[in-house]
């Protein structure tokens, strides 16, 4: 029987619970590898990406601090969630995939660009050969297109590696996303990188146990959440289930009632998981482009009203870097480069009262000084509000 819970959460509540759990309240000295096993990683498609992200929530946090876990291979870059690369530890590099293998399977038969090539080419066997190719040596997209490519004669060669890509679990190898060096995508896979095998939930209520353990971690950082929520933020679906199955060990509340169709809805937690008061205070806050949080629920009022939310996503999927501002969305940024100049550019969506903007310039100033280590010269730039 789920244990009973308090009155209705409304977005404020619910934003400051989880910024809290997303260590945007206060930055935590948890450091990179217990960070990233708490976030279950962080998105990760703008290489450099993960740094801001974890700067903004790290005490102390220095460059090094993730590059050398790319190179000591204790944390890596890889396709989970949303069909998306994410920044995840070791562990999870090896466990996820196998976990989210029917959402990324499904990537093959919905992708409108390669669907039509892959007609009649039996996959399995395309994933056995990249595999094999793989694992002798990591290699870059097109290069083992063409090869592959060779194999089936008359199949495009980008349309094979990204059946290799959905149906392998595929690591980004180093240098790409080393802080200070730069390097193209190349693959191997998961087994070959980290030399462990992943875990095998072939047996009775292995994979059910597992799915319980990854809602159990999503609802302790990004929680209180609907099953829509999880859904959302996992790329699976029918996780209503596995919620039932959880539902003696949680605490439920409703959405405050309002409009709109996400109004009411049944929001599960962890009973000791924290949900400060709503007039918390909630410090000014860079998120980097594609940051997981921005695309953790299905109902997003809890950090970006309807409108705004509008603004940020763009037609072709991107989503930009986002300020914090009261626990908020309320703006995007962007960092640009001339020479040896950097500019931290911040496009608030309304007028920022005068302490939000002094909060808003010191802030900022300390995150391109970190995101432009090797400018000469480095700036803020507040634009007029756009609304």
């Amino acid at each position: 029987m789920t244990r009973a819970a308090g009155p209705p959460l409304s977005p404020a509540a619910l934003g400051r619970a989880t910024l809290a759990r997303q260590h945007l309240l206060a930055r935590t000295d948890l450091g990179v590898p217990a960070l990233l096993e708490h976030l279950i990683g962080l998105q990760a498609q703008a290489p450099w990406a993960p740094y801001a992200g974890l700067w903004t929530r790290l005490a102390g946090f220095a460059h090094a601090d993730l590059a050398d876990r790319l190179v000591d291979r204790t944390a890596a870059r890889i396709v989970v969630m949303r069909g998306t690369i994410h920044l995840l530890t070791a562990d999870d590099a090896l466990a996820l995939p196998v976990l989210l293998e029917p959402l990324l399977a499904d990537a093959v038969r919905v992708n409108a660009t390669y669907r039509r090539a892959l007609e009649g080419v039996d996959l399995a066997a395309v994933a056995a050969a990249a595999r094999e190719l793989l694992e002798e040596h990591p290699l870059a997209p097109a290069e083992l297109g063409a090869r592959l490519a060779a194999g089936w004669p008359g199949t495009d060669g980008a349309a094979l590696a990204q059946a290799a890509r959905a149906l392998l679990p595929l690591v980004q190898v180093p240098p790409r996303a080393v802080w200070g060096r730069t390097g193209p995508a190349v693959w191997t896979t998961t087994r070959a990188w980290l030399q462990r095998e992943p875990p095998d939930l072939a047996a009775p209520g292995a994979r059910e146990e597992a799915l319980d353990a990854l809602v159990l971690r999503y609802l302790a950082a990004y929680g209180p959440a609907s099953v829509a929520d999880a859904q959302r933020w996992s790329g699976l679906t029918r996780l209503a289930p596995a919620l039932e199955r959880l539902r003696p060990r949680l605490v439920t509340f409703r959405s405050e009632p309002g409009p709109g169709a996400r109004s009411g809805r049944e929001l599960f937690d962890l009973p000791d998981a924290p949900r400060p008061d709503p007039g918390t205070p909630a410090p000014v806050r860079f998120l980097p482009e594609f940051d997981g949080l921005t695309v953790a629920h299905a109902d997003r009022t809890r950090l970006v009203s309807e409108p705004d939310r509008r603004r940020l996503w763009r037609a072709n999927g991107a989503v930009p870097g986002t300020l914090l501002v009261g626990g908020v969305v309320a703006g995007a940024w962007t960092t640009r480069r001339a020479g040896r100049d950097a500019t931290l550019v911040v496009e608030p969506f309304a007028t920022l009262a005068r302490a939000d903007r002094a909060a808003v310039e010191a802030e900022g100033a300390a995150l391109v000084e970190f995101m432009a280590d090797t400018a000469q010269t480095r700036r803020v730039e507040v634009l007029p509000a756009d609304g």
